[in-house]
């Protein structure tokens, strides 16, 4: 099923599913409303939907004119939809209506140059967008989401969307905690555990909060333990009968105070980025290298959202995670980037570059790092481009002149294919790396010992790699590779947690 999934979603940024899952459920919410399941007109639902998302549209825009920053309409749409989702489409008091959604879409494009320091935004636009416009003129969200009618489309599309994100643990943990508490408050007010569940799963925004807000990249930690703890956090102040000093919390202002600790414990840095250099690194392959203005620091084997903006975005969007290709004893940024015959506009648009290109690197993220013991024997497995983490991590090492036991197993199609080898062909000698270049293409021409014709398979480990269970394996590439190398390592019986992945979102 899980296989299933991910290839429904390859090809598809996380911004771009988003988008699509919110329009879904609008679309799905008019279809409803039509046969009266819902309380709404449809004409409403419509109208209310266009102006959130025309005037959101519109807000961003001219902030980023006043502010001289880049434009992301993709942004702006997704929290023009989610607005449409949370506030109730009721037009029953005329202008004021309309001026209390304008008025929310401005707020929430506002926060995200308003409430930001060091250029990233603290909260989730449109959960404090809510918060403040109940200061204003007392109208508030009333999450009309949380129907009984539209939980099963928001459950369904939302495990696919987590799925993609891959923070199905710091969701679970979110949920978990806010149904302990409020099993919790019922029984101390004597009331029914069941009728609250129900009310608390299929009548409450609990589920669409978790599925879209709380995953949002841009507020909430990036490594797993705070990941954890923020949905918690969130968990835990999202049922109605909490109450803090007196004041019983919301669900978007459990968001906002969860956002809080999102970004004590989160990355605060963006970079405005030129592109100074392009290099190929393999075939179809090229690295891209900048030179940041401020110093900047992250771990081997880390990722960054790099946003490229871009005119005519295709459905892939304006924005990418890619690893570092680059070390952090370097001066300089570098990502390496595969291309095909049809590329994404985003990657034609990267291929064209030159030094007036601008990109904004932000998020630097990911648990995709070496061990601190540096006893403990690694295996890398590299697919591709995916070999781009094992260059960061391994340049590193040779800077450093720190030795550790690592055996680096790389998978090609063709000889031509290999990135970086001059890197690891030092590492030989410095480091003593021991590196494998395996071949899976049958015609190509190769006279080298060091290049095996192979696949990845499990005799291919026993053999290269014959002490494979006191290692840590380090699996990075397609998620066909990354997935049989899993598979394979189960079957050998290593323990899962010797077991590394290097996916973040969007990585397809």
């Amino acid at each position: 099923m899980l296989k299933w999934i991910d290839r429904l979603i390859d090809g598809v940024s996380m911004y771009r599913l988003v988008l699509y899952y919110l329009i879904g459920l609008l679309l799905a919410a008019v279809v409803l409303s039509f046969f009266k399941v819902l309380v709404y007109s449809p004409y409403d639902i419509i109208i209310s939907s266009l102006i959130l998302v025309g005037s959101a549209w519109f807000f961003n825009y001219l902030l980023s004119y006043i502010f001289d920053a880049p434009i992301n309409p993709e942004s702006s749409i997704i929290t023009g939809l989610i607005l449409a989702l949370i506030i109730a489409p009721n037009f029953s008091n005329g202008f004021f209506s309309v001026t209390f959604l304008l008025a929310a879409t401005g707020l929430a494009m506002a926060s995200k140059y308003i409430f930001a320091i060091k250029e990233r935004h603290i909260f989730n636009p449109a959960a404090i967008a809510v918060v403040l416009t109940a200061f204003g003129p007392h109208q508030t969200a009333d999450w009309w989401v949380g129907s009984a009618v539209l939980a099963p489309i928001v459950l369904v599309g939302g495990i696919i969307l987590i799925r993609k994100i891959r923070r199905e643990v710091m969701v679970m943990i979110y949920f978990a905690v806010s149904l302990v508490v409020t099993v919790l408050y019922t029984i101390i007010g004597h009331g029914s555990i069941i009728l609250s569940l129900k009310g608390a799963i299929l009548t409450s925004p609990l589920l669409f909060l978790g599925f879209v807000m709380l995953t949002e990249p841009l507020t909430s930690p990036t490594d797993k333990k705070h990941q954890n703890i923020y949905g918690a956090i969130v968990g835990a102040l999202i049922p109605p009968q909490v109450n803090l000093f007196n004041f019983y919390t919301t669900p978007e202002l459990a968001l906002v105070i969860g956002n809080i600790y999102g970004y004590i414990f989160g990355p605060k840095s963006k970079l405005f980025l030129y592109v100074h250099q392009k290099i190929k690194v393999a075939r179809d392959c090229l690295d891209f290298i900048f030179i940041p203005d401020q110093p900047f620091a992250y771990q081997p084997g880390q990722y960054m959202e790099w946003t490229l903006p871009h005119s005519k975005a295709d459905f892939r969007g304006s924005r990418r995670y890619f690893t570092l290709a680059s070390s952090p004893t370097e001066s300089n940024l570098r990502i390496g980037i595969k291309f095909y015959d049809k590329s994404s506009s985003y990657k034609q648009r990267l291929f064209d570059s030159n030094q007036d290109t601008l990109l904004i690197a932000s998020h630097v993220a990911g648990d995709f790092t070496m061990p601190k013991n540096e006893k403990i024997p690694l295996a890398f497995i590299a697919g591709g481009i995916g070999i781009t983490p094992f260059r960061s991590m391994i340049k590193y090492l040779i800077d450093r002149n720190e030795k550790r036991d690592i055996v680096l197993l790389y998978f090609v199609s063709e000889k031509d294919d290999f990135a970086y080898q001059e890197i690891f062909d030092l590492a030989v000698k410095k480091i003593n790396l021991r590196v494998y270049y395996c071949l899976s293409s049958k015609t190509s021409s190769v006279n080298d010992t060091r290049y095996l014709r192979t696949r990845l398979n499990k005799q291919l480990i026993k053999q290269l790699v014959p002490d494979y269970y006191n290692r840590d394996f380090y699996l990075s590439g397609s998620a066909t590779i990354i997935t049989s190398a899993s598979d394979i390592l189960k079957e050998l019986d290593l323990p899962a947690n010797q077991i590394k992945k290097d996916y973040f979102p969007g990585y397809l």
